[in-house]
């Protein structure tokens, strides 16, 4: 049995700058620390913390008054910061550099008169904190169908956002139902998904045929590795979205020649070398890379974060 392990895979450069971020955090005020929704969408890292002390809260209203509270990566919406505000809280925003991005882009073209179109995910944290930006003026759309469904006034001014996570395929298939429906609609001059959803997708879009079957590890809420998942699914090939070594199932390898691993943006390089380690030991598998882009990017932590490392 032969392994074909995906690079890029697992974190990104928004995830590793989020957990950076509870770490100093950590460091700096010790583990009496809030964070509102998960840090990432991972089990095992907010296993990890959890551990550690670190209490995760899906309301303002969990926080003690005063307390320190840390913005996942997802990004909130402005309501988010005026109640965290109201209570005094000492926030730390570790929010992605891109998804806020997303949500500048949104503040921008509702201020200039314009209905935004958000493709994504209904409930996704991600989506909830974007469309906070400008509710009045923000209509989300999964898929062609939805986009059939829109109805807006003659000469509106319209302009199209995206998810950051979604499939590249995905959004496609949707952006070309607006282009068709309203010629007209705007949209950014660089495209909202991120560099590591598409990195990561195109490696497996690149491997997939050589593969027998497909793992992909990450946590079932991230919506980047379930886009991976698809990809297996949707090529005709078994495809199993696991969180690590302890949801293998000997069955799925009963006439495989060839495994493809990869992770999620928020999936730890440790659960991937497990799953590696796993399958050597009772296959006697042999591993490859199949390596297909570089990625260099680097956030730095929030410039308040930074002063207040460097004074401790």
């Amino acid at each position: 049995m032969r392994i074909l392990l995906a690079s890029p895979r697992g974190f990104c450069a928004g995830v590793n700058m989020a957990i950076e971020c509870l770490e100093e955090c950590i460091r700096v005020f010790g583990n009496q620390i809030y964070v509102y929704h998960e840090i990432v969408h991972n089990r095992h890292v907010v296993d990890r913390f959890t551990r550690e002390g670190i209490k995760f809260v899906e309301t303002i209203d969990e926080v003690p008054v005063g307390s320190v509270l840390l913005y996942s990566a997802h990004g909130v919406s402005p309501a988010i910061r005026a109640h965290a505000k109201s209570r005094k809280l000492r926030t730390i925003d570790a929010t992605c550099p891109l998804v806020t991005k997303v949500h500048l882009e949104a503040v921008k073209y509702a201020s200039e008169g314009f209905h935004i179109i958000l493709i994504g995910h209904d409930g996704h944290d991600e989506v909830i904190g974007t469309m906070g930006e400008a509710p009045q003026s923000i209509t989300l759309v999964e898929s062609p169908a939805d986009v059939a469904q829109l109805v807006f006034p003659d000469g509106a001014r319209l302009a199209y956002l995206t998810q950051t996570t979604l499939s590249v395929e995905e959004a496609g298939a949707v952006i070309q139902a607006l282009e068709q429906k309203f010629p007209g609609i705007e949209h950014p001059p660089k495209e909202d998904i991120c560099y590591a959803t598409t990195n990561r997708q195109h490696a497996v879009h690149e491997m997939i045929a050589q593969v027998d079957l497909l793992l992909v590890l990450g946590s079932q809420n991230s919506s980047n590795s379930r886009r991976l998942e698809e990809i297996g699914a949707t090529s005709g090939k078994r495809a199993f979205l696991i969180d690590g070594v302890h949801e293998l199932q000997d069955e799925w390898f009963a006439g495989v020649a060839t495994v493809g691993i990869t992770a999620g943006a928020s999936a730890p390089e440790v659960v991937v070398q497990e799953t590696i380690d796993a399958i050597q030991g009772r296959y006697g598998a042999t591993i490859e890379e199949f390596k297909t882009r570089d990625e260099h990017v680097y956030f730095q932590m929030p410039r308040e974060l930074r002063m207040l490392s460097q004074a401790k």
